[in-house]
């Protein structure tokens, strides 16, 4: 029996109604055999960063935040199940009474490390409330800790896969039911462990990355994502009134969008499906009997511009100090500071004595970035910038776009132009 992967986010468990919906979707899949991959609830991974800040910074009350986590879950519990004595309360106290005991005790010496082990619990809660809610509606399935199958290095925040020890897990610890009968395997999305036994994430948004491992390491026929969206859209409606379902795009121009920050796909989750020629699917939960967005490995150019918008940007101009020319040994002192920072540059375009690079400005680790740079290179900066990507453009794209913004940098390929801007 041929077996599928889903993928359903945090705005698709974000309350109970939410779960029932999960339930009824997976109804419209009787009989078949998949690995249902879940989030964390909702916007619950910000309540948990907000915990993780408390923790290792000492500042602020843990103890209030971890209330509120508490209380989000516990109101989910009582909606679904009205029966107090239900086992699953028993579970979820379980984790909440170590999470309690963790932020009780003294913080690591690494933000990072101590960021997985608390956030994390997110999707292990998650879990097994959907588990627990699936059976209550008749839906059997197994409930599988996805640590146990996906290892990864001590990387934290950004686990790298161990790709041979997690096939080699996955091949012997999935259950994957035989038969006519079906079965699905409920799982989180994001985690995977340590050689130690400690807890990583694959990075923010993770989840489809690993329904992407385990079609990959299953051989599974499709991936969907089940989104509160129709499919790949050409922009966000956050910026654009009139956007456009996109039905069908190549491997590549998704791999490209997600690059360039399209969230309705994390980065690395193309890569593991393309090897294999998996198809990925994006689809709604709301309207689930319609097809969504198909990537699959047919080359086709989009039909329409896509548009991407990152706001909060800071545009970096780096020089020598004493305006020699940028040459090979400047850049690679400049990109070996940029990896031990963890700063990801969104694009970047030299001059003779300037390097310009745009990226996120992320208060925790663009200061300590500036201040590193400073000991060698001069350093200006614009900040409250944002950052426009058209893959597929024209000359009227790129005015559309600019209206009452001022260009700072552009920057244009074959198929893709970027554009840090500022308002007028």
């Amino acid at each position: 029996m041929a077996l599928k992967i889903f993928k359903f986010g945090g705005a698709s468990v974000k309350d109970a109604d939410s779960v029932r919906n999960v339930a009824s979707v997976l109804n419209k899949f009787s009989g078949q055999q998949i690995i249902t991959v879940v989030s964390a609830m909702g916007k619950i991974t910000n309540l948990l960063e907000m915990l993780v800040d408390a923790y290792f910074y000492q500042k602020g009350d843990t103890q209030m935040v971890l209330e509120q986590i508490k209380k989000y879950h516990f109101d989910i519990l009582k909606n679904l199940f009205p029966i107090a004595s239900h086992p699953v309360y028993n579970d979820v106290n379980t984790v909440f009474l170590a999470l309690e005991n963790y932020v009780k005790g003294s913080p690591s010496h690494s933000y990072n490390k101590d960021y997985d082990q608390i956030v994390s619990q997110g999707e292990i809660i998650s879990s097994k409330i959907v588990s627990a809610y699936l059976m209550e509606a008749g839906i059997k399935n197994s409930w599988l800790d996805i640590r146990s199958i996906i290892k990864t290095d001590d990387t934290y925040r950004e686990g790298k896969v161990n790709w041979d020890l997690t096939q080699k897990l996955v091949t012997e610890r999935v259950p994957l039911s035989e038969g006519v009968g079906g079965g699905i395997t409920l799982t989180q999305g994001f985690l995977g462990q340590t050689p130690d036994g400690f807890t990583t994430t694959l990075g923010r948004e993770g989840s489809d990355y690993t329904a992407a491992i385990l079609a990959h390491c299953t051989n599974a026929e499709s991936v969907t994502i089940w989104k509160d969206v129709h499919g790949v859209m050409n922009a966000d409606p956050k910026w654009f009134d009139e956007t456009k379902l996109i039905d069908q795009m190549s491997y590549q121009d998704a791999i490209e969008l997600s690059y360039y920050g399209a969230t309705v796909i994390h980065p690395k989750t193309i890569k593991p499906l393309q090897n294999k020629k998996i198809p990925l699917y994006v689809r709604s939960f709301v309207q689930p009997d319609e097809k969504g967005t198909l990537i699959n490995d047919q080359q086709s150019q989009l039909p329409i511009p896509c548009f991407i918008f990152k706001v909060n940007q800071i545009l970096l101009s780096i020089s020598p100090k004493d305006f020699s020319f940028i040459v090979e040994e400047n850049f690679s002192d400049i990109f070996k500071i940029f990896s031990e920072h963890h700063v990801k540059i969104n694009v970047m375009q030299n001059s003779a004595i300037s390097f310009s690079v745009c990226t996120d400005n992320d208060e925790r680790k663009i200061p300590e970035l500036i201040k590193t740079l400073q000991k060698k290179f001069r350093v200006l900066y614009n900040d409250n910038m944002e950052l426009i990507t058209i893959r597929y453009y024209n000359q009227t794209t790129i005015e559309r776009v600019c209206i009452g913004k001022k260009v700072f940098l552009e920057h244009k390929s074959r198929y893709t132009v970027q554009l840090v801007v500022k308002n007028r």
